[in-house]
């Protein structure tokens, strides 16, 4: 995989760069915590997360309130994903890009929002405008002159704003044709994909540990990485992140980490609150009122920063 260490004139490694710099290591495998919003973006970076995903099914249940049915637009996902990637812009974010939300030139014009907002990597896939979650049943598909045609306007937009303003982005290339197809149709799918100018595979939907053991093996001739997709709860059988470095993923991505476990707290705590007019609150957070939360979104370097600039609106504390 080619490689474009600046970011414009500063010098400065883009996301992008960091992250082809992480993929040339070819013992390591890439893990991408999935995120959806601010707080759990801004968590992921205080555990020391090295790479972010931001996940399609999230920002649908986030920003809009809705399922991940191919409801999002474009204008959604990437002011979303601008707002992750600028927390840390020294972490790359790997983007759900979902269709391309059209044909060769709305794809042209998403390629060029995720750059320009900072994002690293983005992935398309080979259903129609009316997608669906790929660990949903019933899913269907374009064909492949369709498939092809989104990837390669998504790959001669990179090269051309590659050229002129030495932006970068990775575009990896998803297909959900497992489930209806079979795994050698599939795995056709990706083969053809790199030719068409994607840079990383993603197998949508994995279902067998065959599966797993198989597709980098069978994907390996082509150079490019394999990306395994690890929801909570999903078709596919979970794999540690060692035993999936093993078998030769070169990045893991675990969309619904954050977002199951958020969504079984709150529940919780909204039906306590309303069959006991109370709130829970943990031991450990008692008497901690909101700063907590601020400390954890990053609090102290925002007044530390105002006191450089002389500014005098926290010199008394918070």
């Amino acid at each position: 995989m080619g490689s474009n260490g600046a970011n414009g004139s500063s010098g400065a490694m883009s996301a992008c760069a960091r992250l082809r710099q992480m993929l040339a290591q070819p013992n390591e495998i890439i893990t991408a915590v999935g995120v959806y919003d601010g707080i759990s973006a801004r968590l992921a970076l205080n555990e020391g997360f090295k790479c972010l995903y931001m996940t399609g099914a999230g920002t649908a249940a986030s920003v809009l309130g809705m399922p991940d049915l191919g409801i999002t637009n474009m204008t959604d996902m990437v002011t979303n994903a601008g707002m992750i990637a600028g927390l840390d812009p020294t972490v790359p974010l790997i983007a759900d890009a979902d269709t391309g939300f059209g044909e060769s030139l709305a794809v042209s014009r998403t390629v060029r929002a995720y750059m320009q907002a900072g994002v690293a990597a983005m992935h398309l896939e080979d259903q129609p405008l009316n997608k669906r979650c790929g660990h949903l049943g019933s899913k269907e598909l374009v064909t492949e002159d369709v498939y092809f045609r989104r990837l390669r306007a998504a790959a001669a937009t990179r090269d051309q704003l590659r050229a002129q303003t030495g932006q970068d982005i990775i575009i990896i290339a998803r297909t959900d044709s497992l489930q209806a197809l079979g795994y050698e149709a599939a795995v056709d799918r990706l083969r053809k994909a790199g030719e068409a100018g994607a840079e990383v595979a993603f197998l949508e939907g994995i279902v067998t540990k065959e599966q797993l053991e198989n597709v980098c093996r069978d994907i390996k001739d082509t150079g490019m990485p394999v990306l395994l997709n690890m929801v909570s709860g999903g078709v596919t059988p979970e794999v540690s992140i060692a035993e999936a470095s093993k078998l030769g993923f070169r990045i893991i991505i675990f969309p619904s980490a954050v977002l199951s476990v958020v969504m079984e707290a709150a529940q919780a705590q909204l039906k306590h609150l309303k069959e006991t007019g109370l709130q829970k609150i943990p031991e450990s957070r008692k008497h901690q009122g909101p700063k907590l939360l601020f400390e954890a979104m990053g609090m102290d370097e925002r007044v530390e920063f105002d006191r450089k600039v002389g500014g005098q609106s926290y010199t008394q504390g918070i």
